[in-house]
């Protein structure tokens, strides 16, 4: 994964400097805290001590002369990366802090309880030192950390923007966090309670909005709903804005699932009403249940969010947080942030061929080139899984350009032995919308030395859809290349027999759901072999995909279809194993 020690320091850097609190001038309202600190444990030295990249600076101290010493060896740095309490009873007798600036300076005594913010970034530590050994009560822990939080709660009063959000009048997300640390404190054991998160519009409602209509449609839009939720919900609940577009609330005590969903779905329908009529906005609502005392603020907030915009799909608008879809998302997502990391690695992704044969002759004719993906710990990952998600995500381009290099390096190595055919590569829908797509493809077939017709692009019409007129262009321009096209997926589209006419396409490739089981459907065959005669008529090779049965190679050999592809020919090969399938 990607949550690594390094990115974690950068985040907590960052939330530390947007505070503003380094090199500034020391307060009255921090100085009264660690006066405090220094009085309770009857020691020389306390101090607010903030942990920068190479430094400690304190933001307030009693009995330091200096404002900062070097982080290396300083306590509170290692607060900082455990965000826990420490306390070292002898610098002197310590192995790893008996060589410290602290201890070459008569420091025998510390104890330190770390300054987190809401977000869970430990800034630094509150702290106490002593020139000499001392043991540390259980009360004297427990005022030390009551006195961080002291410090916390200073530094939100200071820098927060406030608690009520200045739109729709609600306490903000700031305040629900807080509020829901109260909650965790004064709640009974086992106390179970409900999240509902109400999201006002889809993101791409808000997005065309934020293009189409007038700037105060969103602020409309918020005031509105909060007007809404006020009056629904009534004065004795509270109601929090933690979004642009997004309110929460908490259940009371004592309710139950069963008791709150049909409330919860009768007020969708009612704001369903209520958005069509004022606004382009389809609200939706997530309803999480949750134990006070084993999930926290942001966790209850990420999940009640989870399952709005699952609901968003749902006839009611309203959806149950689902342990099994929320782990589905973020399993995507891990896998997504991981591939990152797979494009530059040397032994996570590979390419595998698949043949394609002529049906006249049984000769091999090209391959496909068809990625695969082996995941450190989770091992081979389906590319049914993987690649649709790659596909929609900024990392579409890398993806083609790393398939392309590989699969251009291998037909290199093959030409070298011998064996000139040409290769298949996916193209993605990213790729038709890339600025010089058509430049690239010369480039990368140039570097190889290899001519441009051992290649061939496939293109779903799909992706073609997107931005026809731009995908138009780049497939003219790489049609101009000398460079193979394949309409991939054919039949699957919306908008088939058009985009026949206007592709500059060399190939057609039937889908596969057509193929499978063709020998059992009368109406099928019907289709398929309309679907060759019509593309030949406009002058298109014919490659039929999933071809599986030998009865189902022969309809196709006697409709005239030119080329195959399946597992009756063969299952996608490693580069050595085609290699030998050719030979053999």
């Amino acid at each position: 994964m990607l949550n690594s020690q390094p990115n974690a320091e950068a985040r907590r850097l960052d939330a530390l400097h947007k505070l503003n609190l380094l090199d500034t001038p020391s307060s009255e309202a921090f100085d009264r805290i660690t006066r405090m600190a220094a009085s309770l444990f009857k020691l020389p030295i306390a101090a607010i001590s903030l942990s920068d990249a190479n430094r400690q600076w304190f933001k307030s101290r009693v009995g330091v002369e200096h404002d900062s010493i070097p982080r290396l060896r300083a306590p509170c740095g290692q607060i900082a990366d455990s965000s826990d309490v420490l306390v070292i009873p002898d610098l002197a007798q310590d192995d790893y802090y008996r060589d410290s600036l602290l201890a070459a300076q008569g420091i025998r005594y510390y104890a330190g309880a770390p300054l987190t913010t809401n977000d869970g970034h430990c800034l630094g530590a509150m702290c106490v030192l002593g020139t000499e050994p001392r043991d540390t009560a259980p009360e004297e822990l427990s005022a030390l950390c009551d006195l961080a939080g002291m410090v916390m709660a200073q530094i939100e009063l200071q820098h927060a923007l406030g608690r009520v959000d200045a739109v729709s009048g609600l306490p903000n997300r700031h305040q629900y966090i807080e509020d829901f640390h109260d909650l965790q404190l004064d709640a009974g054991d086992n106390e179970q309670r409900l999240a509902v998160l109400l999201n006002l519009a889809t993101p791409d409602q808000l997005n065309h909005a934020a293009r189409a209509m007038k700037s105060t449609y969103l602020d409309e839009l918020v005031t509105e709903g909060a007007r809404w939720l006020r009056e629904e919900i009534g004065r004795g609940q509270r109601i929090y804005h933690v979004a642009t577009a997004q309110f929460m609330l908490l259940s009371p005590p004592g309710r139950t699932l069963a008791e709150w969903l049909p409330k919860v779905e009768a007020r969708m329908q009612r704001a369903q009403i209520i958005a069509r009529t004022h606004h382009v906005a389809t609200p939706s609502a997530g309803v999480v249940p949750f134990e006070v005392h084993h999930d926290d603020a942001l966790s209850v907030l990420r999940k009640a969010r989870s399952a709005a915009f699952d609901a968003m799909a749902r006839p009611s608008h309203v959806a149950v947080y689902s342990h099994e879809e929320d782990a589905l998302y973020q399993r995507r997502f891990n896998l997504l942030n991981d591939f990152s990391a797979a494009l530059t690695s040397r032994d996570q992704l590979r390419l595998v061929f698949q043949p394609r044969i002529c049906v006249a002759t049984d000769a091999c004719l090209g391959a496909e080139a068809l990625l695969r993906w082996n995941h450190p710990t989770l091992g081979a990952v389906s590319p049914g899984e993987f690649i649709p998600i790659v596909e929609r995500s900024g990392l579409a381009q890398a993806t083609t350009a790393w398939v392309l290099d590989a699969a251009l390096r291998q037909q290199h190595t093959w030409r070298q032995a011998g064996m000139a055919l040409q290769v298949s590569v996916n193209v993605s829908a990213a790729n038709l919308s890339e600025d010089g797509f058509a430049d690239s493809v010369h480039a990368c077939l140039a570097r190889h030395h290899l001519p441009p017709d051992c290649l061939e692009l496939e293109i779903t019409e799909s992706a073609i859809m997107e931005e026809p007129l731009k995908a138009h262009a780049t497939l003219a321009d790489i049609a101009a290349l000398g460079v193979g096209l394949a309409i991939d997926d054919f039949g699957t589209g919306y908008s088939s027999l058009s985009y026949l006419q206007k592709m500059p396409a060399d190939v057609v490739k039937i889908d596969q759901s057509f193929i499978r089981d063709l020998e059992h459907g009368a109406r099928q065959q019907a289709l398929v072999k309309a679907m060759i005669t019509l593309s030949q008529d406009l002058g298109h090779r014919v490659v039929a995909e999933g071809v599986e049965s030998e009865a189902v190679l022969a309809f196709l050999r006697d409709a005239g279809c030119d080329e195959a592809q399946g597992y009756l020919f063969a299952a996608p090969m490693e580069a050595p194993a085609f290699a030998a399938y050719l030979r053999w």
